[in-house]
């Protein structure tokens, strides 16, 4: 198993989610997408932040900043990182 870093920013209604490599990412989304809480984001940027990507999340009546933290903390893969701002 190879860990990978997210970085969570939060916004008004969900948060910004930056993963270290883009097949990191895919593979993340893909997991994310199989939570019964999580069946949406918004488009991943592959350009401005490479090899980084990014994409949004939208919290929705299950899930919270807190959920969604607790969430990635518990992938063995995903090392939870603190966001600069």
């Amino acid at each position: 198993m190879i860990r990978f870093q997210v970085w969570l920013r939060p916004s008004n209604s969900g948060c910004k989610v930056r993963v270290d490599g883009v097949k990191n990412a895919r593979w993340l989304l893909n997991r994310l997408s199989q939570s019964f809480v999580f069946k949406s984001s918004e488009a991943m940027n592959e350009q401005e932040f490479f090899p980084a990507c990014v994409f949004g999340v939208v919290y929705g009546s299950q899930m919270c900043h807190s959920a969604f933290k607790q969430l990635l903390g518990g992938m063995p893969e995903v090392e939870l990182m603190i966001d600069p701002a």
